[in-house]
């Protein structure tokens, strides 16, 4: 089984770490830091709400079945975000990119 990578992401001058987890047949991916998240759809928003973190859920870029990469989630659509997030700008429909650029 592969381990978990870390690759840092440049937002403008935000920086974030997208660690990418294999789970089985999956990648768990998501990009953090100490602003907020945007992840795959294994991410509770809710749970993170509830310690006041910014926090989205997005779906895989038109032609994928997963977000399995980095590049996957920069170019996804927002599905889901939190109400910290929404307070920070995150809106559903944004890129994963736009989003990360409002949270950071």
């Amino acid at each position: 089984m592969s381990s978990m990578t870390d690759e840092k992401i440049n937002i403008g001058v935000k920086e974030f770490v997208c660690s990418i987890i294999p789970a089985g047949p999956v990648n768990i991916v998501f990009a953090a830091n100490e602003h907020g998240l945007v992840g795959c759809g294994a991410i509770d928003v809710a749970a993170l709400a509830s310690f006041g973190y910014a926090a989205a859920r997005i779906r895989p870029p038109e032609g994928q079945t997963s977000i399995a990469t980095a590049e996957y989630l920069l170019r996804g659509n927002i599905k889901e975000a939190n109400a910290p997030a929404e307070e920070k700008g995150v809106r559903v429909g944004m890129t994963g990119e736009e989003a990360l650029a409002v949270l950071g």
